[in-house]
């Protein structure tokens, strides 16, 4: 671990980007209780800061919500600055609860730029069965290529639940890993799209749920996965949707 610097020690390019993701990141968690996604003060939203031009290093920093903070009260100003160890650079408060598992993917999976962590009931129902959400929708095949992987129990408080986010997305497409009787994390390549993936989790977890109440579910062939995917990722929109995977 190197020592923690304050945010007066950096470069102005990189005070600059902490502001810019500062509004970036505060508005972005208006968008959890938009969309149903979280209660009271659960659930967060973070976002890298590239330090070095030349691109995601260890150096780099995050920013994330503080610890215990209402949703009306989630000011950019309110927002705090962590490194990569997941220590205090810049904030008056205390960091989220979950910044040693945000700071732990960055860390560890250089092309990721967002994370995001919510409790939306759906998508922790599947976690407290410890069951993955299988791929029974075209949907799922476009955003996540497959199911919605399980990963293992473990507790707040260290790097943990990051250790379990990294291993169980190391070799997966998805970009939501539903940690066991605990809820889902996402990933993106910047907030906006680690919190769109958030909010497509939960919708195929309540999707797939109801669908199991009316009878047997219809699995979708690994090669339609495999072209649904492929299709949504490189041709459907705006050519803003390259996907977030993970650099074996």
């Amino acid at each position: 671990m190197t020592e923690t610097l304050s945010l007066a020690a950096y470069s102005p390019e990189v005070r600059d980007a902490v502001a810019r993701t500062r509004e970036v990141v505060a508005t972005l968690h208006a968008e959890l209780p938009r969309w149903e996604l979280i209660v009271w003060t659960a659930g967060n939203v973070s976002q890298r800061v590239q330090v070095d031009p030349a691109g995601p290093s260890e150096a780099d920093l995050l920013v994330i919500k503080p610890s215990g903070v209402t949703y009306d009260q989630l000011t950019p100003e309110a927002m705090v600055v962590c490194d990569l160890d997941g220590n205090l650079v810049e904030g008056t408060r205390s960091p989220s609860s979950d910044t040693a598992a945000h700071a732990y993917v960055y860390k560890h999976m250089p092309h990721v730029g967002g994370v995001v962590h919510t409790h939306s009931t759906y998508a922790t129902a599947w976690a407290a069965r410890g069951e993955e959400v299988p791929c029974v929708l075209t949907m799922m095949a476009d955003e996540f290529g497959g199911p919605i992987p399980i990963g293992p129990f473990a507790l707040i408080g260290d790097d943990s639940i990051g250790r379990g986010i990294v291993d169980t997305l190391s070799d997966s497409r998805s970009r939501a890993v539903l940690m066991q009787n605990h809820g889902p994390f996402t990933i993106g390549r910047d907030a906006k799209d680690a919190v769109k993936a958030a909010v497509m989790v939960e919708e195929v977890a309540r999707t797939v749920h109801i669908s199991r109440q009316l009878g047997e579910l219809i699995p979708i062939a690994q090669s339609d996965i495999d072209a649904l995917y492929a299709r949504y990722q490189n041709v459907y929109g705006q050519g803003d949707s390259a996907p977030v995977q993970a650099e074996n």
